[in-house]
């Protein structure tokens, strides 16, 4: 019995301690997006955010397909962006939904492994 329950108390504390983790990875790139988007909207444009998304990961983000979201960029964003760097492995990405002459639009977000740089977005 009271193996059992020192079970259930150690899945429980690892359960909160990966709830509390990942809270703090999705404020990082939350607060990543937002300085990325007021530094490089063109100006005079304005938004209203409305949501983020959840932090996710994803593999399938390859050089080639970086450039073109790079060269593509955004109507309502500068040209001349400083991106980071692409990393090897998994990217992560959010998801950003926001009003704009009251419509609403969204971008989605690729981050660095350490959620400190944008790399991409579209």
């Amino acid at each position: 019995m009271i193996h059992a329950r020192a079970y259930i108390i150690n899945i429980a504390l690892g359960l909160g301690v990966l709830f509390v983790a990942s809270c703090g990875k999705q404020h990082t790139a939350e607060q990543t997006v937002k300085d990325f988007v007021a530094e490089n909207l063109k100006e005079g444009v304005e938004t209203k955010r409305l949501d983020f998304g959840d932090l996710g990961t994803t593999k399938h983000i390859k050089d080639s397909l970086v450039a073109k979201m790079r060269k593509n960029g955004g109507e309502l964003y500068k040209t001349d962006i400083k991106y980071g760097n692409v990393p090897t492995g998994e990217v992560y990405y959010l998801r950003m939904k926001y009003l704009h002459e009251g419509d609403t639009l969204q971008n989605t977000f690729y981050l660095d492994s350490e959620l400190k740089e944008v790399i991409a977005f579209k």
